[in-house]
């Protein structure tokens, strides 16, 4: 049998914290429990990166865009204040450009694809293609899926007939 931190290795939290989101995990197909252990895990953990990542893809995929996007904003804030990366696409594009393949740029790209993503989901379609647009322009292998979401949100009607 695994122990707490075999199973959750990945992610650098209390043993305690640990547990919680293993019991998130355990607990999916009941959301309101599982939603229960994911928001204590978050409260325990404060702005630790891996949890707040963990958290907002759980509310994506529990169809939770407005908390998703809450806590996605939370990992590129925190990212861009531990990096001290620029709030100005104009500003951050020679940055991550330069800087894409640290894990800490890699994670800040990967949320702010999903941002546009979310905000794609929330109907807010403007924001997402800028969002989607720029990550896009940097991403030639297609990494960040942001390429996908901005087909998607910038097709024309008579394209989804064919």
């Amino acid at each position: 049998m695994q122990t707490i931190p075999d199973r959750v290795s990945w992610c650098n939290v209390e043993p305690e914290i640990k547990q919680l989101l293993l019991l998130a995990s355990e607990n999916w197909e009941y959301t309101g429990l599982a939603e229960k252990y994911i928001r204590e895990a978050l409260f325990r953990a404060g702005d630790n990166l891996d949890v707040l990542v963990g958290a907002y893809r759980f509310f994506f995929y529990k169809h939770q865009p407005v908390v998703a996007l809450s806590i996605v904003q939370q990992v590129l804030q925190s990212i861009a204040t531990k990096e001290n990366l620029p709030t100005e696409w104009s500003q951050l594009k020679p940055i991550v450009i330069a800087r894409k393949q640290e894990p800490s740029i890699r994670l800040y790209l990967n949320a702010y694809a999903a941002k546009g993503l979310v905000l794609a989901q929330l109907g807010k379609l403007e924001e997402a293609k800028l969002i989607s647009q720029s990550i896009k322009d940097i991403d030639d292998s297609r990494e960040f899926c942001a390429t996908t979401v901005f087909e998607v949100i910038t097709r024309s009607p008579d394209e989804e007939e064919e």
